[in-house]
């Protein structure tokens, strides 16, 4: 076991004065925080000439502000604020890659140790006193390469499962593009409501209530944090007769995600996501799902949105959005099209889950 400041050269970041920001390419790419952070490296908005703390091409980054413990490699020299902290290995005693995955399993921790009122966040004396395993170096190389592996299988589901989306949304515009007869929300569902707006009373376990994080990514997951009981389901399901093939949409924070019921399972929700009852002879309702999700659709939500601190979708403007509906035939085989699409997601996701609980089993093996 080691600190890591023994084995690394750990280098807290310092926010350069404003006027010497610009987005001319001139000085060093300047990033404050994980907004920053690209999926391999660093997305440069801003640069800087006047850098006061400097990250070297290869540094890991690592946010220790909003959010805690995101990671990041430096592909060049940068300029890096207060938000960042980054770290040179010192190759003689440790492996970078095997460094990368030690703090990415002691990110719950160092979140534990967040401190503040408007922005949890971690002093350089956490970083330096974190507790590092220290195999001899034939051994981080190997765990490091056995990670690399399962990592590398997880990434290419994900990317797929991105491919995927794209097809169906290709589709949809290939399939709709020239459809003149638009309709609103409102023209085509027979309800247009949200969930409850008083908290109910709340119970160990039983019907799952679901919250707008159980939806964003544009399926329903059940995996509730609240329950109700049978009595107050069978109240509150009153304003909201959930069926197969209603949908449903988040309205605040993360809005404009749609989610169709496919099953059976109960469930009821929070006033933050919509309630739409779709009129099944005149729309399908996993072609509105996609319909909700094209470009045009998020464009309106975007410009329907209000608020600035928390914005949000009122009713009254979902009922406005129009979508373009084409003959039920047009929509049934667009809706086949998609379900078939679903198969093959459903087998990929069946191997991301695998692949993510054997790299859980080997962050615990290796790191405790």
């Amino acid at each position: 076991m080691a600190k890591l400041s023994e084995i690394c050269t750990i280098n807290m970041g310092q926010s350069p004065e404003s006027t010497t920001y610009n987005e001319n390419g001139e000085g060093l790419p300047f990033f404050q925080g994980k907004a920053d952070f690209g999926k391999i490296h660093p997305n440069v908005r801003v640069w800087c000439n006047a850098p006061k703390k400097i990250a070297h091409k290869n540094d890991i980054l690592i946010s220790v502000r909003a959010p805690i413990g995101a990671l990041n490699v430096a592909d060049s020299d940068c300029c890096i604020g207060r938000g960042l902290a980054s770290l040179s290995v010192n190759n003689s005693v440790s492996v970078a890659e095997y460094i990368w995955y030690a703090l990415e399993s002691k990110v719950d921790y160092l979140i534990s140790m967040g401190t503040g009122s408007t922005f949890k966040a971690i002093g350089k004396n956490i970083l330096f006193d974190l507790d590092i395993p220290l195999p001899p170096l034939e051994i981080q190389y190997q765990i490091a390469d056995n990670l690399d592996k399962v990592t590398q299988t997880i990434n290419l589901c994900n990317a797929i499962l991105e491919k995927l989306d794209l097809l169906v949304k290709s589709r949809f515009v290939e399939m709709f593009y020239n459809t003149d007869d638009k309709r609103t929300i409102a023209d085509i569902c027979s309800i247009i409501t949200d969930g409850t707006h008083q908290p109910p009373k709340f119970t160990q376990d039983g019907i799952p209530f679901l919250f707008v994080s159980n939806i964003v990514t544009n399926e329903i997951t059940y995996n509730a944090e609240k329950f109700i009981s049978e009595e107050t389901y069978d109240e509150l399901y009153k304003r909201t007769p959930i069926e197969i093939g209603d949908i449903v949409l988040s309205t605040v924070g993360s809005y404009g995600h749609p989610a169709v019921v496919k099953t059976n399972k109960k469930f009821l929700f929070q006033r933050h996501i919509a309630y739409l009852k779709p009129i099944s002879s005149v729309v399908n309702s996993i072609y509105l799902h996609s319909a909700i999700l094209s470009n045009d659709a998020q464009r309106q939500i975007e410009e329907r949105v209000k608020g600035i601190a928390q914005k949000t979708l009122n009713l009254s403007e979902i009922r406005k959005i129009t979508v373009p509906i084409p003959p039920l035939a047009l929509q049934e085989q667009f809706a086949a099209f998609v379900e078939q699409t679903d198969k093959s997601k459903l087998a990929v996701k069946q191997v991301l889950e695998k692949a993510e609980t054997l790299k859980k089993a080997l962050m615990q093996e290796y790191f405790g």
